[in-house]
């Protein structure tokens, strides 16, 4: 399996296929699409997700790595679960690993920046208190964050030299999808799911949209989802990569570099079918935000990477409502800065304060695109609850072309 490939645990009815008798000639049907896309490729492109550069939606100025995603990191690999059940289980894990060893034996300086705490992002005070991360980011839906963390901590416990292990600090991050299409409260999320993320992590693209952790997200009033990229960014005579992986469930007034596109588009696409909460998403909702980087970071300058990222989140319009969770997590996977387990010293070789301005940039850059990508992507989901539509893309072009903005 690739980190392309999401394993989906559902039950859905078999499909049945109309008769012969009631389609057309086989030859026909094919004709008949290739007109219709030749005559109206804007429709097409509707009907498709897109990511911001297919669309000539490019943020800031720095390159990307060759595949626009955290995994451009070397050695970070994502798995991603999707949990679909019935008419009302709409949700998933997304799995990030640091590196391709284990995380508890060979731990990454990491920190953690709150934007703003509404949230139940598990083990931050260890984080804050050691600058470390002992175990992967698993992220997931408010209500199953606990069971995520059990699960995680019984699968590394397994894993080989952790046998006299008597402590872990599980990190699992969460965003609500319970306001439309997931049954939060049956806390839906197994351990057999959380497994399969973190065994299925991979390096290679990583799947966007609605696809893991954000199976039932919503993003200003569209679906949300799971989003990605990366900048390439030199400084001290050597060149560093910095990704960014995003699970975007918040709200606000959607800007695409800079255009009100949620104010030109004028409607949402939420559709409630069941009568709990009829408000429109506004300012509610969160963002949870990953920065990894092979650059030679401290904990305490990971710390000011990730306050960055939260420059590239009020770009797309976010206000951080009062409900909001807002959180940011950055490590350093450069062997360099490495912490075994158990070393009496460590001697470790870092950037310098004045070489963190391109580092800087390229978080808020890629945060800003990740999260383009997690709505562009996003295919419309419906449950029990509701249906949530993917934002239209090509009126999003039209609107962002309109000002000038579109690189091609």
């Amino acid at each position: 399996m690739t980190a392309g490939l999401i394993p989906v645990q559902a039950r859905r009815p078999r499909r049945l296929l109309p008769s012969r008798s009631s389609l057309p000639s086989f030859p026909l049907l094919p004709v008949l699409f290739v007109f219709a896309c030749l005559l109206c490729p804007a429709l097409l492109l509707a009907q498709q997700p897109a990511r911001a550069r297919e669309l000539g939606i490019a943020p800031g100025t720095l390159p990307t790595g060759p595949l626009n995603a955290i995994t451009d990191v070397a050695g970070v690999r994502v798995g991603q679960t999707t949990v679909r059940v019935g008419d009302s289980v709409r949700t998933g894990v997304t799995a990030i690993l640091p590196h391709g060893g284990n995380t508890f034996l060979d731990r990454v300086p990491a920190a953690i920046h709150v934007g703003n705490g509404f949230g139940k992002l598990l083990g931050v005070t260890q984080v804050d208190e050691l600058g470390e991360l002992e175990t992967p980011i698993l992220l997931t839906c408010t209500l199953c964050v606990w069971k995520a963390a059990d699960a995680m901590v019984g699968w590394m416990l397994g894993q080989p030299g952790m046998a006299e292990v008597r402590s872990i600090n599980p990190v699992v991050g969460e965003t609500n999808d319970g306001y439309v299409l997931n049954a939060i409260r049956s806390r839906p999320i197994g351990e057999r799911d959380v497994r399969a993320a973190l065994e299925g992590a991979r390096s290679g693209p990583v799947a966007e949209g609605s696809v893991g952790a954000g199976t039932g997200t919503v993003a200003f009033g569209w679906k949300g989802g799971i989003g990605t990229s990366s900048r390439r960014v030199t400084g001290a005579d050597s060149t560093w990569t910095v990704g960014v992986l995003v699970q975007s469930n918040f709200g606000g007034d959607l800007l695409v570099l800079g255009v009100p596109v949620g104010r030109a588009l004028g409607r949402d696409g939420v559709h409630r079918t069941e009568a709990l909460d009829r408000r429109p998403q506004g300012a509610r909702g969160s963002i949870m935000i990953v920065v990894a980087t092979d650059a030679p970071l401290s904990d305490r300058n990971l710390e000011r990477l990730a306050s960055r990222a939260i420059a590239g989140l009020a770009r797309t319009g976010s206000v951080m409502s009062n409900g909001s969770g807002d959180y940011v997590i950055a490590f350093s996977t450069h062997p360099a800065v490495r912490r075994r387990y158990g070393a009496p010293r460590l001697a470790t070789s870092e950037l310098a304060n004045d070489e963190m301005t391109g580092v800087f940039q390229g978080a808020i850059e890629a945060t800003e695109e990740a999260i383009y990508n997690s709505l562009f992507t996003a295919t419309t989901v419906s449950a029990k609850g509701g249906t949530v539509e993917a934002i239209p893309v090509a009126e999003v072009k039209r609107i962002v072309e309109g000002h000038g903005m579109v690189t091609r």
